[in-house]
């Protein structure tokens, strides 16, 4: 059973690798591509961009990580190593959660109709409150980076990786419940942050309707199509948040149950599945990439119904005049 279960959770993390890495790589291309085009870039394809690369980096760590302990069971790691690959693991973590968390308080600023005299002063200066809040969050990855590494100073252990991927501690139990502990907690701090947001959000997108309820009646207004819009985006993209969230609470507790390899398994799988989802909700989400999506389908689509030798008349002239257009 623990030979399936570790094929089948195999076969969803490379799942996982692969669609994040298309979903991310599409998104930075493009951007980088309409850059090259245009010479200028928005803010939110800043944010995208970043996010994107960010997010590839992260995936190839994971799987590197993954199958460096398939590939070379048994070998000890002294925990100086472990510390290293979990702080770099740490470091693309945070920061490309900080950066799905600014998308959302660009969303909220831009959408968002206040008449809170604060609110309006930083409405008007949301680039900034981007850059202020990315700059926090230099600011806490240092902080967990050191909270991780104080305690490596204070007791040395080593671990061992198995055949069956069931850690074998010596007095490591209470290091691994530090670290997943550290990561969860710091990790909470964006959650929170893009969980207002989304709350701020709702309120707005009511007040207006409610607004509207008393105003002429007709065809839905474009404030609150921009409101459903980012909702449908902000809701996805909490949901995969939260689950990632979960996984994390989920790994303290594999840290004190470290033979339910099921366990483990399930929180490694989950823990991806943040970074691999999430660029599918964000291309649905934005026109640009919405259309480029589009029309690389359509391309394809084209370029497969060429290939095929059973495609003539009608349907060939139909596909390739609306690759023309």
């Amino acid at each position: 059973m623990s030979g399936a279960l570790q094929n089948t959770f195999a076969v969803i993390l490379n799942v996982e690798f692969v669609t994040g890495n298309f979903g991310n790589g599409f998104i930075a291309v493009v951007n980088i591509m309409d850059l090259v085009k245009r010479r200028k870039i928005s803010s939110v394809d800043q944010i995208l961009t970043a996010l994107a690369i960010s997010r590839i980096m992260l995936l190839w760590l994971v799987l590197l990580n993954w199958w460096l302990s398939m590939l070379y069971p048994g070998r000890w790691i002294t925990e100086r190593m472990f510390v290293v690959i979990h702080s770099i693991w740490t470091a693309f973590n945070q920061f490309s959660l900080w950066l799905a968390t600014s998308l959302s308080i660009f969303f909220l600023f831009k959408i968002a109709n206040f008449s809170n005299t604060i609110f309006l002063y930083f409405k008007v200066r949301v680039k900034k409150v981007v850059t202020v809040t990315l700059f926090v969050s230099l600011f806490l990855l240092c902080l967990n980076i050191i909270v991780i590494n104080l305690h490596e100073n204070i007791s040395t252990t080593e671990y061992k990786v198995n055949m069956s991927y069931s850690l074998t501690w010596n007095k490591t139990r209470l290091s691994g419940l530090w670290f997943s502990f550290a990561n969860t907690m710091f990790a909470f701090i964006p959650f929170a942050v893009s969980l207002v947001a989304f709350l701020l959000l709702i309120f707005s997108l009511w007040k207006h309707l409610r607004k509207m309820q008393h105003s002429v009646q007709g065809c839905r207004d474009a404030s609150a199509t921009a409101h459903i819009r980012a909702l449908q985006t902000v809701i996805a993209s909490l949901l995969l948040y939260a689950i990632f969230f979960l996984s994390l609470v989920a790994n303290i507790w594999g840290s004190l149950l470290l033979e339910k390899k099921m366990l483990l398994f399930f929180t490694q799988a989950t823990k991806i599945a943040f970074p691999s989802v999430h660029p599918c909700v964000l291309i649905l989400g934005n026109t640009k990439l919405r259309k480029a999506s589009l029309s690389v389908l359509l391309w394809l689509r084209c370029r497969h119904k060429d290939r095929d030798p059973a495609v003539h008349g009608t349907g060939a002239y139909l596909c390739g005049s609306s690759c023309i257009h």
